[in-house]
Order: structure tokens, then C-alpha cells, then sequence
């Protein structure tokens, strides 16, 4: 049994309101001083804040009394059409039609249109399923183009009471009578760790951690930086542990292949912190097909995304048309995603790193 509440953003105001409590769950609505609302879930060890009518995007985590999150000039999410407008989150969801950094005969903006996209509606659902009680946030949007694609995308957020680890789910239903092109990235921005070590079931070899050697148009490399591509293409293991914080200014991306899976079909991803703790990615490959690492470290954005969870590459269109990774949903058929992430203490980073090891 589901108990389903609908959010209206009128309801978001300078004082936090709240909508719902249910035991150690929560959820309030408020809104930032930028004027956009937002929706924060919490329990009992902490707090993930929501855009839910701005492309389900999470803005924050902090578990533990932990910032998930990178580090960036926002202070606050902006009103924004594009991503880089907003750049400060935790979460986003990028595609769908279109994802990665336009390149040669690419017209399509930076991760797609549906990072920001204005959605239709969004509610909570309180619940309780096989892993037990549940508080979700979904977000819907129908995208209608004449002469061109429709279908309807819904994100969510789902927290669990004691939980640090949370999923991260999207639906996208082709709603047109032909077949509709899908990209989709789950970008997840988790904070650089200076002595982080990242922690993967795969070796750091050329050929299951490669080096990404198409420089994007906002790089601007230089000798030195093409010179440590060619260094890193040959000796991967270099960027295991986050020794060289130097390394990452311009940003570094790798290429995942091989991981193992457990006996669910799930692999699992560690960025182990030098306290003992840590911060977890869980999901299937056989939903991502890729997984591509994204390090930053320069005097304004500051990032660990360890595990980005894809259908694709992000080099852009036609690139990945090219290559054969852009999927295709059939007339009216249907893709679901999900993943799990969040922050580990210590006891749970050591049982997580000591699976990741067996599945090697």
C-alpha cells in the first residue's frame, strides 16, 4: 500500500513547510533565496534536498554530518535552461535525446535538454516494499516536439528510514509511433577527496580504466596536459588513489569497462575516504553499459564523479551515433533506471570495499 501526496510549489515559501511525517521520514517544502523551490527528505542520519520541478535535480546530500556534493561557485540553484547555468549540484539527470559535450556536428546543448527541464507535476509517495518502509519524491514531464520526439520522463529520489544510501530512479516512456534515439547519463557530482582512492571491481589497467583522449571544447589543453593523457592512457593506476591533486586542473575523464557484478547483476563502486569512510555507487550494467569517470580539481569546481552510470560515452551525438552506443526505445516502449548512492561510515565502507574485492 502507497499513500500518494501531490506538491505544489506555491507551497514553498522563505520558512520551510512541511508536507509529510511519517516516523523518522520527512519531507518539507522551501524555497531558496534565488526563488527556486525545493523539496528536502530527511531521516534520522540526515538530509538529500530535491528541484523537483527543475528536471528532479538533487541539489545536496549530507549524511553523518557529511557534504556529499562538489565543491562550486553556487551557493544557491539558479533559474536555468542549461546546466552550466546551475552548476553546483549533487544530482542530474542528463540526456535524454541528446548527452555529452557537443563536438564536430553537434547542435545540442551541453548534457541535453532535460537536466533543467520545467516539469509537469511532482508528488510523495510514502510506502513499504520488499526492503522495507519508503519516501519518494517523483517528478513528471511530457516533452512533445511537432515533427519530432514525445515522451514522458519521470525521476525520483527514494530514502529510507537510518538510511545513508539512497536510489536515484528514472522512467522514460517513448509516447510517439516511431522509434525515439535515448542518451542518459546518471551524473552524479560527488566532492573531490584529496587521498581518496577509488575503488572499483576492475583492474587499472589500459584496457578496463582508459583514459579518455578526445579533448572537449571547454578544455584548453597544452603539452603538458596532452603529454599526462599519454601518461595516464599507459599507466592508468595513477589516478587510483587522488594523491596529485594537480593532475586534475584540466579535468581527467576514464573510461570503465569489465566491471564485475554480483549475484544480483549489480556492481558496486567505492571513492574511500582517508578517515575510513566513504561514498558508495551501486547499479546494473546491464541498464548502463558505461560507466565513465570525471575528476576536476581548479580554484572554482572541485569533483569526484568516480562513477557516472550511462547508455553512452560523453562525446556528443554524433560521435556516439558513430560508435553505435545511442540506444533506441521502440514506438511506445519503455526504459526504466535506478541506482544507489550515498555515503558509507566506516563499518559499511569496509564491507562494501570487501565486496568490490570479490568481484574482481
Amino acid at each position: 500500500m502507497t499513500a500518494t501526496i501531490p506538491l505544489h510549489p506555491g507551497l514553498a515559501g522563505e520558512a520551510a513547510c512541511q508536507v509529510l511525517a511519517a516516523g523518522e521520514l520527512s519531507a518539507s517544502l522551501f524555497r531558496y533565496h534565488t526563488g527556486i523551490p525545493a523539496l528536502r527528505l530527511r531521516n534520522s542520519r540526515g538530509e538529500v534536498i530535491i528541484l523537483p520541478w527543475i528536471g528532479g535535480m538533487i541539489w545536496s546530500a549530507r549524511f553523518d554530518g557529511v557534504e556529499l556534493g562538489m565543491t562550486s561557485g553556487f551557493d544557491a540553484p539558479r533559474p536555468a535552461t542549461s546546466i552550466a547555468e546551475t552548476y553546483g549540484c549533487f544530482a542530474f539527470h542528463s540526456g535524454l535525446l541528446r548527452n555529452g559535450v557537443p563536438a564536430a556536428g553537434d547542435d545540442h546543448a551541453a548534457h541535453g535538454e532535460f537536466p533543467c527541464a520545467p516539469m509537469d507535476r511532482a508528488w510523495l509517495e510514502l510506502g513499504e516494499d520488499a526492503a522495507g518502509p519508503f519516501l519518494r519524491v517523483v517528478s513528471a514531464r511530457e516533452y512533445v516536439m511537432g515533427f519530432g520526439s514525445h515522451y514522458r520522463a519521470q525521476p525520483s529520489v527514494t530514502l529510507r528510514p537510518g538510511a545513508t544510501v539512497f536510489g536515484i530512479g528514472l522512467q522514460v516512456q517513448n509516447l510517439s509511433g516511431k522509434p525515439m534515439e535515448l542518451m542518459y547519463m546518471c551524473h552524479v557530482n560527488f566532492a573531490f577527496v584529496p587521498g581518496g582512492r577509488c575503488v572499483q571491481p576492475a583492474p587499472f589497467t589500459p584496457d578496463r580504466t582508459a583514459v579518455r583522449h578526445a579533448v572537449p571544447a571547454h578544455v584548453q589543453p597544452n603539452p603538458v596536459y596532452l603529454d599526462l593523457i599519454e601518461a595516464l592512457a599507459r599507466d592508468p593506476a595513477r589516478m587510483e588513489t587522488l594523491s596529485e591533486p594537480d593532475l586534475y586542473d584540466p579535468e581527467q575523464v576514464f573510461y570503465l569497462h569489465g566491471l564485475g557484478t554480483d549475484a544480483a547483476g549489480d556492481t558496486h563502486l567505492m571513492l574511500a575516504r582517508p578517515e575510513g569512510d566513504g561514498f558508495a555507487m551501486s547499479y546494473a550494467p546491464a541498464s548502463f553499459p558505461h560507466t565513465v569517470r570525471w575528476i576536476l580539481n581548479d580554484p572554482d569546481q572541485k569533483v569526484a564523479a568516480f562513477a557516472l552510470p550511462s547508455t553512452c560515452q560523453p562525446e556528443g551525438y554524433t560521435a556516439e551515433k558513430r560508435k553505435g552506443h545511442v540506444r533506441l526505445l521502440p514506438p511506445h516502449g519503455a526504459a526504466e533506471f535506478a541506482v544507489r548512492t550515498g555515503y558509507l561510515d566506516r563499518d559499511a565502507a569496509a564491507r562494501t570495499g570487501a565486496l568490490i574485492s570479490s568481484l574482481r
